[in-house]
């Protein structure tokens, strides 16, 4: 399990540091608009919602931009008709590949995911093929700082956590999905920092790749996760140590 973990840390670390932050702001914003949609415009009465806005004042977006992706999807700005959409396929060694998307074109969609998939030896699948081996979970990522990692769990366990593992100096804390806000709040109210919090699919079992294998499957999750309509990707491989030093060096 940790090298598909380990993965999920670093791609964070990345993401801090990428550049391209028109097409963050692009895909946190349609968070934003379909949340609001979905649950109404008020975050005090929409989970999601204000899970969205979180993330997004972490990542610097603007509260006049915040603003209008919510007027978006409560009906009271212009904006193009979005719909949320969940994509199946495999990757080289046969990994399982889930991706959420979030579209105004679902046959555009569907093209890009399905050419990107044949180009970096991979196939889209039917609907059903591996979402059965993907569980609904809430995710919390923690900085512990100097505090003790195994304290910390306790903390979250007793805020309650389902299961909470360590990784790479990032405590993972993992709720059932209902659970997610309840235990992101307590955590932040017993001074922990919480580094993100989002609803995530945790793969059931992993898949060990190697070294080939892991670097061909690296390269096709960032090339999907690159896609303007892709808002997550999610697989069940689990990496070798040696793939991920390297991968995470050039995250630098």
């Amino acid at each position: 399990m940790g090298g598909h973990s380990h993965w999920s840390t670093i791609k964070r670390q990345k993401g801090a540091s990428d550049a391209k932050r028109g097409q963050l702001f692009t895909k946190l914003s349609k968070e934003i608009t379909v949340a609001a949609r979905e649950g109404g415009g008020d975050p005090n009465a929409n989970p999601r919602l204000r899970l969205a806005i979180d993330k997004a004042r972490e990542n610097n977006m603007a509260a006049d931009t915040i603003k209008r992706a919510i007027d978006r999807g409560a009906g009271a700005g212009e904006g193009e008709a979005l719909v949320e959409a969940t994509f199946e396929g495999y990757g080289p060694g046969g990994v399982a590949i889930l991706l959420q998307v979030v579209t105004d074109n679902r046959n555009r969609s569907v093209s890009e995911i399905r050419t990107t998939l044949a180009r970096n030896g991979g196939n889209l699948g039917e609907a059903g093929s591996v979402a059965w081996q993907f569980e609904s979970v809430g995710f919390i990522a923690l900085e512990p700082g100097d505090a003790d990692p195994e304290e910390v769990a306790l903390v979250a366990i007793d805020a309650g956590a389902q299961d909470v593992r360590t990784e790479g100096g990032i405590v993972e804390v993992y709720t059932a999905p209902t659970e997610l806000d309840k235990v992101r709040r307590a955590l932040a109210e017993s001074g922990l920092k919480v580094a993100s919090a989002e609803l995530s699919m945790l793969p059931k079992n992993t898949l060990p790749l190697d070294e080939h294998a892991a670097g061909q499957v690296l390269r096709l999750l960032d090339v999907l996760e690159d896609l303007d309509d892709v808002q997550k990707v999610y697989s069940n491989a689990d990496f070798p140590d040696s793939v991920l030093m390297e991968y995470a060096a050039a995250a630098q």
